[in-house]
């Protein structure tokens, strides 16, 4: 069994570098092709590119800021969409007011919330702002479902007997939002992350990995823009795997 698992595992690795090879593949061939630094960099020189960029400083305190930032934003949302989500669901005025919000944030297009934010808010809370967008009606919407969803019989019951209402709260309507509100999680950090750079790449906060695409654009260093974009992809990797990874063992616990 462990030497299947094992096997399993390498052959998904080995899928995974055939994968990354065939496309850097493509990628060669299309510059090669195309020979014009310009319009599209080789892998070599992309690579060269991000080398030269891991020893400053200003690559990690750009990444650092760009985190803070978004992953602000992104608190700020699973917070305020399941306190909105409660508020909501257990006060139908307080829906009937909030709902129209809830309408404009999902049908706005992210560029339009940025350009009006740059006159409102200062540029280094901007993409924070934003990404807090973004999420807010995305966990608004799950919690309320993971709320309505919860079993009304054993509602009804434990009003019968007078049950205390934390414990209510603790097992009854947690365990029934908590799938609902990891998979707002999930979802909606890759919103999060998408949306707050692209909010660095219009509004340049000092710092930010936006910026930095922004000015490789200005100055025609497209190896760099290259460079820049693998780093977003490569951050958008990792933190997904890692809230996955997070989800899965709270998912886990809560089955256990």
């Amino acid at each position: 069994m462990m030497r299947s698992t094992m096997w399993d595992k390498l052959k998904t690795v080995a899928r995974g570098v055939a994968v990354a090879v065939f496309w850097i593949g493509i990628w060669w061939l299309l510059a090669a092709l195309v020979q014009q630094e310009l319009l599209i960099p080789t892998p070599a020189a992309v690579v060269q590119t991000l080398l030269s960029l891991l020893p400053t400083a200003m690559f990690w305190q750009s990444i650092a800021m760009s985190l803070v930032r978004i992953v602000l934003g992104f608190f700020a949302a699973l917070a305020c969409g399941t306190l909105l989500a409660v508020l909501t669901t257990r006060f139908s005025s307080v829906r009937a007011v909030l709902s129209p919000l809830l309408h404009i944030i999902r049908a706005a297009p992210v560029a339009s919330f940025i350009i009006l934010t740059l006159v409102w808010i200062d540029y280094d809370i901007i993409p924070a702002f934003i990404a807090f967008l973004m999420v807010l009606p995305i966990v608004w919407v799950n919690v309320e479902e993971g709320i309505r969803r919860t079993d009304r019989g054993l509602l009804e019951m434990a009003a019968a007997y007078a049950v205390p209402k934390r414990r209510v709260l603790t097992r009854l309507y947690i365990p029934s939002v908590k799938p609902f509100f990891l998979t707002a999680c999930v979802n909606g950090l890759g919103f999060a992350w998408k949306s707050g750079i692209a909010a660095e790449v219009i509004c340049r906060p000092d710092l930010a990995i936006g910026n930095r695409l922004q000015l490789a654009k200005i100055t025609l260093e497209t190896p760099e823009v290259f460079a820049w974009t693998a780093v977003v992809i490569a951050l958008s990797i990792v933190l997904e795997k890692a809230l996955l990874r997070v989800a899965r063992k709270e998912a886990a616990h809560g089955n256990a």
